[in-house]
């Protein structure tokens, strides 16, 4: 029996991961994420999916970030009609990711058409939301450290990865009557000292590993984030005005607000009001009490609510567009988080419209802005920025507060692989820049390990004739 693997996504790239393992003749597809970022990249969802969508038997998700999950309307639309298997806090992340994305689709596809600026005479979504809908159908989750089967002679377990709610490491156990063999996906590595999730689970035996590399040529040290906002809310509120924060819906909010809750606790910060406004962030948020023993957060049930910091007095979710149109009005000492976290579309251009050009208020940038985002043009301090069509003034001031990813930095991926009692018979590293991943493998081989960093659709043998 041989085992085979073939790199349709995340090979030298951080976005579109899918890992097509063939058994013979059974097809199991690990993460099945869109492309995002570059053009060159994003051109790579329309095209044919080098397999027949309608052979795979199963799709393993690691968590629910778009780049893992966003291509699943594209593949059932296109014949597949196998089980997706996730964790129980994946599945209800997975059904807001997914709406919310095809709703994007459908959108762009009717503005390009009103437009007229695609090739097409009628432009298509890659995906609609009746396609999202029916993904939702054939999801069944299961709980950390459970083993299941997947095919025969192959089972899966997941364990906590730490990277947002519900992220997951996979180990695939592969039994024959002579020998076991266990292939483990790192999935996207969460952080040792993060304030919310716990560190990624440590494993100790695996003959091959697949481990993510986004942050693998980089440090991003997480202690000097309290007192990077310390200094920059004081700041502000002595500027007598509003602090903006363009932030991720899933994982970023949910950290900021732990964050300034904590600040203003202990006094370090004064209490100001904190709205969120992000319909996608609000319903993210009342996950976290549902999935109370997934992360630090305490949750206490009282009566027949569960409450949590996120039901703290000064925290206000703006549900609808009134509510987040009121807050433009705003013009003392307040804390606006809204989507997105790089200023690329979401609520959170109509309060930089109007706030970018008030010399008083703050953007605060919470992580990092890829470059050509609107967020990284703030950062760098273009004179004007274009919202709407219009060149608006960049009077505010801006900061940028770092260390705030979810992502394991360099030292925490070797960390987790130390766990590692053997070292397996190869590893791979994916979901990377090339920089990146060199960079990671370089520290990897320093420890005698056979590393590989795979290509875009390489098909590479893991084991033949078990």
């Amino acid at each position: 029996m041989d085992v085979r693997l073939r790199f349709l996504g995340a090979a030298q790239s951080v976005t579109g991961s899918k890992y097509l393992l063939e058994i013979d003749s059974r097809k199991i597809l690990v993460d099945c994420g869109m492309f995002q970022g570059k053009k060159e990249l994003r051109l790579r969802n329309w095209e044919p999916l080098p397999v027949d969508p309608a052979t795979i038997h199963t799709v393993i998700i690691t968590h629910a970030h778009i780049d893992h999950i966003g291509y699943l309307p594209r593949l059932m639309k296109d014949g597949f009609r196998g089980r997706i298997l996730c964790t129980h806090a994946t599945k209800d992340l997975m059904k807001i990711m997914l709406r919310d994305a095809a709703k994007l689709q459908e959108e762009e596809a009717q503005f390009a058409f009103k437009k007229g600026y695609s090739k097409h005479s009628k432009p298509e979504p890659l995906f609609t939301i009746e396609d999202a809908e029916r993904v939702l159908e054939f999801v069944d989750s299961i709980r950390f450290e459970k083993e299941t089967k997947v095919i025969d002679n192959v089972s899966l377990t997941y364990y906590n990865a730490g990277h947002i709610l519900g992220s997951a490491i996979v180990e695939l156990k592969h039994t024959t009557q002579n020998q076991t063999k266990k292939i483990v996906f790192s999935g996207d590595l969460g952080r040792y000292d993060d304030p919310i999730m716990y560190p990624p689970k440590a494993l100790t035996e695996a003959d091959i590993i697949f481990v993510e590399s986004t942050y693998g040529d980089r440090l991003n040290p997480i202690d000097q984030v309290e007192e990077d906002l310390i200094k920059i809310i004081n700041e502000a509120v002595k500027n007598d005005g509003t602090i903006l924060v363009p932030a991720f819906a899933v994982g970023r909010t949910q950290i900021l607000i732990y964050y300034f809750q904590k600040l203003m606790a202990s006094k370090k910060i004064p209490t100001l009001p904190i709205y969120i406004d992000s319909p996608m962030a609000i319903s993210v948020t009342e996950l976290y009490e549902r999935h109370g023993n997934d992360h630090k957060i305490k949750v206490e049930r009282i009566g027949n609510q569960l409450k949590s910091i996120f039901d703290s007095p000064q925290i206000h979710f703006c549900n609808t567009p009134e509510s987040s149109k009121a807050l433009n009005d705003i013009k003392y000492p307040a804390i606006i988080i809204s989507a997105s976290g790089m200023a690329t579309g979401g609520r959170i251009l109509h309060h930089l419209f109007h706030r970018l050009r008030r010399q008083h208020d703050t953007v605060l940038l919470a992580g990092y802005q890829a470059e050509g985002s609107r967020g990284r043009r703030i950062q760098d301090g273009e004179s004007f920025i274009k919202i709407f069509g219009e060149q608006v003034p960049l009077n505010c001031h801006v900061n940028t507060v770092h260390g705030l990813s979810a992502h394991a930095d360099q030292t925490e991926i070797l960390r987790w692989l130390d766990n590692f009692k053997e070292s397996p018979k190869m590893t791979f590293i994916t979901h990377g820049e090339l920089a990146s991943a060199t960079a990671l493998a370089i520290k990897v081989e320093e420890r005698g390990w056979n590393t590989m960093i795979p290509e875009y659709l390489q098909t590479v043998e893991l084991f033949t004739g078990i």
